[in-house]
């Protein structure tokens, strides 16, 4: 049986890791400071997480500098996969990232904007490689919209549709946050996790909602997701990733649950 995974994520802003609700932007002071992602990244790892998501928010040239030497850093002290997402607009940006230290490129807005990127890094790196992030919002009783720019500007495109069609091009995961329920800490959005789940072939991380670890339970326990993302409940010391995993262990999830999980 697959393990389930359990992946904290790091929203990092100017070098600094960052968290909002909703989407919130630095620029209408919607985002808090929560520390330093090299440390909170080697904290995670002592805890047995799976995986660590980083999100370059500032994504500029200058927080491109920034981010290679968070993934530098991080990976001369973590051997769990480094997944980076944020400014990824080419198959060089993808290398550079690779090189730095990172396992896996999550694409968002460059996805929707040019295809094409899937299915290049696909070839370039492989499938493995190449994640794409969706960010959907529910706009109608039985539609979600896929958006972009931080979940500010509609794209018209379906989230399952969007999905099917970004895993025919080579993308080997989709890592779907919900709009709705991010920072909210009231769960994750189970319908869209399942319906996204149901129409492509690989694997599903859920974000946004994450409040308790039964929440956790309910989005994997049903095989709607492969793994589950959180920010939130990690960052304020809510929960460590060793007392989710020993949730989820209990509750009959699959997880890998080593000896040297702290707490």
């Amino acid at each position: 049986m697959l393990t389930k995974r359990v992946i904290p994520c790091l929203d990092v802003h100017d070098g600094k890791v960052t968290r909002g609700v909703q989407f919130g932007r630095a620029e209408e002071g919607g985002l808090r400071n929560v520390g330093d992602p090299v440390e909170l990244a080697i904290r995670y790892n002592e805890q047995g997480a799976d995986e660590m998501v980083f999100f370059d928010i500032t994504a500029s040239a200058h927080g491109r500098g920034t981010m290679i030497d968070v993934i530098e850093r991080t990976a001369a002290h973590c051997f769990m996969p480094l997944t980076v997402g944020g400014g990824i607009r080419a198959v060089e940006d993808m290398s550079l990232m690779l090189k730095s230290g990172a396992d896996k490129i999550s694409i968002n807005s460059s996805a929707i904007a040019t295809p094409e990127l899937i299915s290049a890094g696909a070839e370039r790196f492989g499938s493995q490689c190449i994640v794409v992030s969706i960010d959907a919002k529910k706009t109608a009783p039985d539609r979600w919209e896929v958006f972009v720019q931080g979940g500010r500007k509609p794209t018209g495109l379906d989230a399952v549709e969007w999905a099917t069609r970004a895993v025919a091009l080579g993308a080997g995961e989709i890592v779907l946050n919900s709009i709705d329920a991010d920072g909210t800490k009231a769960g994750y959005d189970l319908v869209i996790t399942r319906r996204i789940s149901e129409a492509v072939g690989v694997p599903i991380v859920a974000s946004g909602g994450a409040g308790t670890l039964d929440h956790m339970v309910e989005v994997l326990a049903a095989g709607q997701a492969d793994a589950v993302l959180a920010a939130s409940i990690f960052h304020f010391g809510e929960y460590t990733v060793g007392d989710v995993k020993r949730h989820l262990a209990a509750c009959g999830v699959a997880v890998r649950l080593p000896e040297l999980v702290g707490p």
